[in-house]
């Protein structure tokens, strides 16, 4: 058989000329041929040629360093500029309006809850409680702005203002359940947040995600500051727990067992503020009367204590 023709076929040669570094001059030659009929000879053919030559350095960079006197580094959270005027709670209630009316879907109501959320931030705490009596009403779809608003404000005011709601049980308990989750985002905790939260612990009615969400707000707290064992907010929470656990973590019922899982799990969230309950969780995962789920929940619960904490009793033979 009759061996392939190539039908294309290119060259390119270049020149560069560079004196010290720099590219002075730069030459290229291009040819492309295409052989549409080999037999006949026919075809087309391209020809390019460029040439690239320096003519000046300029001495001076063109950035101009005055430039970057209003940048900074920061990450990729949405943020606003710092408003110099004073945010007013009628201000915000017309917000609030404005988004009702708005569309749901559409980038107005996105940019309008965007500056419902940074406006509450400049709010106080009464401001906020005078707020919620003026627009705590519900849009179309049963949508209440300032409830989906408040757990990203995360500022004191608004965590005092949704354990405010929590307690009167004006929000619904889906919202509530949400409250509970956004206290793990957020990012600055304050000692009046947990001091606000801790008597939510000693409800009856406590639930999982409130104990769980008090608890990783302790954790991020105690992260920024070491010596948190001594704030009294903090050892509040953690007497609350340790009376939970009733020294051994004795349980009467299923009722009490599942609670006492919880209450096992909350104080392994906790970090390093558990650390004065090391000897009672200790206790609880060496007695093997009890549950076995009992004693797993205690061991997991030392996950977040440094080694320093002395766990040497879960090592001990127990008869």
């Amino acid at each position: 058989s009759q061996p392939e023709q190539q039908i294309l076929s290119s060259q390119l040669e270049c020149v560069q000329s560079i004196r010290d570094g720099v590219l002075e001059e730069a030459k290229c030659a291009e040819s492309d041929r295409v052989t549409l009929f080999p037999q006949q000879g026919s075809g087309a053919e391209t020809r390019t040629q460029s040439a690239l030559k320096l003519l000046q350095v300029e001495t001076e960079t063109l950035y101009n360093k005055g430039d970057s006197e209003d940048l900074y580094v920061t990450n990729i959270l949405y943020e606003r500029e710092i408003t110099k005027r004073e945010v007013t709670g009628a201000e915000v209630t017309e917000l609030v309006w404005k988004l009702c009316l708005a569309h749901s879907v559409s980038y107005e109501t996105a940019d309008l809850f965007m500056t419902l959320v940074f406006e509450l931030r400049h709010l106080s705490l009464e401001a906020l409680r005078a707020l919620w009596q003026r627009s705590s009403f519900k849009c179309r779809d049963n949508w209440q702005p300032l409830i989906d608003a408040l757990p990203s404000c995360a500022t004191e005011a608004c965590v005092v203002l949704m354990k405010d709601l929590i307690v009167s049980g004006e929000v619904e308990e889906d919202k509530v359940e949400y409250f509970f989750w956004s206290f793990t985002f957020i990012p600055n905790p304050t000692e009046g947040m947990i001091e606000s939260l801790a008597p939510l612990l000693k409800s009856p009615r406590a639930s999982q995600s409130c104990f769980l969400g008090v608890t990783a707000l302790i954790h991020r707290f105690c992260s920024a500051h070491s010596s948190c064992g001594v704030v009294p907010a903090v050892q509040s929470v953690m007497r609350t727990l340790g009376k939970f656990l009733g020294g051994n973590c004795t349980v009467q019922d299923s009722e009490h067992l599942s609670k006492m899982q919880v209450v096992l799990k909350a104080i392994g969230n906790a970090g390093l503020a558990a650390a004065p309950l090391a000897p009672a969780l200790s206790s609880c995962a060496a007695l093997r009367s009890h549950p076995m789920e009992i004693r797993l929940a205690a061991v997991q619960a030392f996950r977040r204590l440094p080694c320093s904490v002395r766990v040497s009793d879960l090592l001990s033979p127990v008869t």
